[in-house]
């Protein structure tokens, strides 16, 4: 059975991000399941084979590096996390290598942290890189830099990276595979009669309240970490779909239009390269709370005046990235300051015409142009 909604986000998807997880690629123990790995070649091939070009974001570094060490279960602490995917790592990489050699693709590794998409210049030599990979029929297998990334171990995960990769790329599609059949309306290990959710046209509040907080014994994330991942690319005007990477033919299936796993529609305009670094990719620096109408006209499109302006949080330069919130704290939108933190808590609340009074000058009448403004929430 084919969905007509899904061929026709997966015929116009002709870059794709792949996301596949620990649990997907290894057993409990941590010991990589080499069937998986061929089998996922195999399919990777076939998507390849017809036309579209496919980046793999892996993880699994550290599980392979628990089961080559032989220790039967992942570490706690962050050195021996690291030791494991120093050693995970390369032999992660040589069974791709051998599952693809078969059918003459070249894989290569690619190793990110944070910080090279904080850092516009690395971040765009990234996506010139893929490109260039592109060009020479590669295939581009992208991890976390576990080995020298404290935070991204503590509390990062790859769904994210996926995500960041994605919007890099303007890719229209995300396939996440998981060890679960996709989004449920309730979990089912406690509840047999929740549904799995075929189509998910927003990830608004009461789509991320279905996500259980729990964690795999080797992974990093859960559900809620796949659906702030699955936002990240929706806002920015393209589709994710999560599924079962355990279920053998799954990206046949899904690159044949099947209605498997969930499917997240677009929910925001697309959004341009410049936009999506600073406003879906880099953290913020600060964060404006606002009153109501000033929340209101940033939902509309327009420029955030001072007098909007209720509370500042945060230590940030003129052109940082600062997070626009409601008066909870709720964000809706994120974009580039005008003001230095110490200025905006100067002016902040006051009419645009009495900024002189207290600065000595209007150099900006706005503390954030709509041009340099990107909506988080709809």
């Amino acid at each position: 059975m084919i969905d007509p909604v899904r061929q026709d986000v997966v015929a116009g998807a002709g870059t794709v991000v792949i996301k596949v997880g620990t649990n997907v690629l290894a057993d409990p123990t941590g010991r990589l399941d080499r069937h998986r790995i061929d089998s996922l070649a195999d399919q990777l091939h076939r998507i390849r084979a017809g036309g579209r070009k496919v980046v793999l974001v892996t993880s699994g570094a550290i599980g392979a590096g628990v089961g080559k060490l032989g220790l039967g279960k992942r570490p706690a602490d962050l050195a021996h996390l690291q030791a494991c995917a120093a050693v995970g790592q390369s032999a992660l990489m040589q069974l791709y290598q051998e599952s693809l050699s078969r059918y003459g693709v070249h894989t290569a590794q690619i190793l990110l942290t944070a910080s090279d998409f904080e850092n516009r210049a690395r971040y765009l030599n990234a996506r010139n890189t893929i490109a260039t990979l592109f060009e020479y029929g590669a295939l581009p297998i992208i991890n976390e830099n576990d080995t020298v990334s404290v935070a991204e171990i503590k509390f990062g995960d790859n769904d994210h990276l996926a995500a960041m990769v994605t919007n890099l790329l303007l890719a229209p599609l995300l396939v996440l595979l998981t060890n679960v059949d996709g989004l449920y309306s309730d979990d089912p290990r406690g509840n047999p009669d929740a549904k799995l959710l075929a189509t998910v046209p927003n990830i608004d509040a009461s789509v991320t309240g279905l996500a259980a907080a729990t964690k795999s014994a080797l992974g990093t994330g859960g559900m809620t970490s796949k659906l702030k991942a699955a936002r990240l690319v929706t806002v920015a005007g393209e589709a994710v779909i999560m599924a079962n990477g355990s279920l053998d033919g799954i990206l046949d299936r899904v690159f044949g239009g099947e209605p498997v796993g969930t499917l997240f529609l677009p929910h925001g305009e697309g959004v341009s390269s410049r936009k999506r670094w600073f406003g879906l990719t880099v953290r913020p620096k600060g964060v404006f709370h606002l009153d109501a109408g000033a929340r209101q006209a940033v939902l509309e499109g327009r420029s955030l005046l001072p007098v909007g302006v209720i509370a500042v949080e945060g230590e940030f330069r003129k052109g940082d990235v600062v997070s626009i919130c409601d008066a909870a704290g709720a964000e809706m939108a994120r974009g580039l300051t005008n003001y230095p933190s110490v200025a905006v808590e100067r002016i902040r609340g006051l009419q645009t015409e009495r900024i002189a009074a207290v600065l000595g000058t209007v150099p900006y009448p706005e503390l954030v142009h709509r041009d340099n403004l990107v909506l988080t929430a709809q």
